[in-house]
């Protein structure tokens, strides 16, 4: 099984968009932007000796200059290589393939020369080289589909879910299209838009319309094997279909909010300040409040101290923005009021979301979510008897909103609770409307946007044990009070 990885190429052409052809504007010379096997450094080795070699340009180019004179390979170098070489239009990927299997353990040197034009007639700058060695032999082993998005068999899913198909190596690109990955529903093809990021391995497919997928429907999705399907980058074919099948509910999938300037900041303490006490938080991010900067106190940026005492010292990696006196400054009030502003905007839009259900009667330990609005029926929400799983079920996009008209605990006094994120679930995809104040316990690990206007509380004064908050803790009117926490936020 072939083991290299696409690289990206550092430099890409700049300049603006070519207002034609969506790529970067006239008079912007081409670029290679990636290859395969990648071109390091380090340079890649144990390459498949029946290996391809893929270059993908920045820009269209013109398909006849893509030849075997401007896209040439040596084994070793000086030795050159009789191959084959095609350009695919749609992705932009150069391909060169050798008439024979290349000589094991050898270093190889691929090279795109200035002969490459693009669609407009500019030149590659400068030709563009790059080394990687060969292995011991030929790679035969079939790709595999080693997950799926839906999940095979999921009923409920949401309307705008993008369907997706993940790989066991590699893929070629060219390969991944409408034809070879689809969806259909009582036999008929729903219209999509395919594509395959070289990044993460996998494939996706986006309903045309809109809205996304009928309701209340059930479809299958085909991934096509054999000589017509899909391939990995020396030409190994899925060995068979890989097909599955999920059935839709009625609801467009949930979206996250855009919380604008708010986005930057670990910590917000409303109109009443931030404190830490301890000496070993940390806020990876901004803190903010639009008091005046003495309620800002136990923490330090790269440039002010703001009340620190021998045991109540925090590091800030951002900016710290309050309001005079200094070291505030109207300049730093006015971040911070704008802040507030897009995190009250951002407040209301979650709260407006229309509500979910509370599967825990407001238990969240111990539960296994997927993603969607959950609404707490009595009003508080409580990560208190387990831990809390969020599944992302293959999707990195997934967004969970947890709507609490009151409260929201995490963890008990000596006994932390953790919000774990699988399958591609991501923190800055999770997000907590808290009607009144949030408190995370001593040691616990949390995870998302904690939006409260009553404020929010980590750990206890005293308390020696670390508490992680990946995600965002912010006050809306009410103070952000901090004990050897660390956040992220992401």
């Amino acid at each position: 099984m072939a083991v290299w990885l696409v690289a990206l190429i550092a430099g890409c052409g700049g300049g603006g968009l070519d207002p034609v052809l969506g790529t970067p504007g006239v008079g912007t010379a081409p670029t290679v932007t990636a290859t395969s096997p990648g071109a390091g450094p380090p340079i890649v080795t144990g390459v498949a000796t029946n290996s391809r070699v893929f270059a993908t340009f920045s820009k269209p180019m013109a398909a006849a200059t893509i030849t075997p004179a401007s896209f040439t390979l040596a084994c070793p170098s000086g030795t050159p290589v009789t191959a084959s070489v095609g350009y695919d239009t749609a992705s932009r990927v150069a391909t060169l393939t050798p008439a024979a299997p290349l000589p094991a353990n050898t270093t190889c040197v691929a090279t795109v020369t200035t002969a490459a034009q693009d669609s407009l007639g500019l030149a590659l700058a400068a030709n563009f080289t790059w080394s990687f060695t060969t292995g011991a032999g030929t790679d035969t082993t079939a790709p595999t589909v080693s997950a799926v998005n839906p999940t095979a068999g999921a009923t409920g899913v949401c309307l705008t879910r993008t369907v997706s198909a993940a790989f066991s190596e590699p893929m070629d690109a060219r390969t991944i299209n409408a034809t070879t990955f689809g969806v259909t529903s009582a036999g008929v093809a729903v219209a999509g838009t395919v594509s395959y990021d070289a990044t993460s391995g996998a494939a996706t497919f986006v309903a045309t319309n809109a809205a996304g997928f009928a309701p209340s429907t059930a479809f299958v999705v085909t991934v096509k094997s054999g000589s017509t399907g899909v391939k990995d980058m020396v030409g190994n074919a899925l060995a068979s279909d890989r097909v599955f099948g999920f059935t839709t509910g009625t609801q467009p999938c949930v979206a996250g909010v855009d919380l604008r300037t708010a986005a930057s900041f670990g910590a917000f303490g409303g109109s009443a300040g931030v404190t830490n006490q301890g000496i070993n938080t940390v806020i990876n991010g901004d803190v903010g409040t639009t008091a005046a900067c003495t309620l800002i106190t136990g923490l330090h940026d790269a440039t002010n101290v703001y009340t620190q005492t021998p045991l109540n010292i925090g590091l800030v990696t951002g900016s710290i923005d309050c309001g005079p006196p200094a070291p505030g400054t109207s300049a730093t009030l006015a971040i911070a009021t704008q802040a507030r502003a897009d995190a009250l905007a951002a407040y209301n839009a979650l709260a407006a979301l229309p509500p979910g259900s509370d599967p825990g009667a407001g238990q969240l330990g111990g539960l296994v979510l997927p993603p969607a609005v959950y609404t707490a029926a009595a009003g508080t929400f409580a990560i208190t008897s387990s831990n809390l799983t969020l599944d992302a079920r293959g999707d990195a996009n997934a967004v969970w909103v947890f709507q609490s008209a009151s409260s929201l605990t995490v963890g008990l006094t000596a006994t932390p609770r953790s919000v774990l994120l699988i399958n591609g679930a991501q923190a800055r995809n999770v997000y907590w409307q808290v009607g009144s104040a949030a408190r995370i316990e001593d040691g616990s690990t949390m995870a998302g946007t904690i939006i409260a206007p009553a404020g929010v509380t980590v750990s206890t004064a005293g308390q020696a044990a670390q508490t992680t908050l990946t995600g965002r803790a912010i006050g809306l009117t009410a103070s952000v009070t901090l004990v050897n926490t660390t956040i992220i936020a992401p």
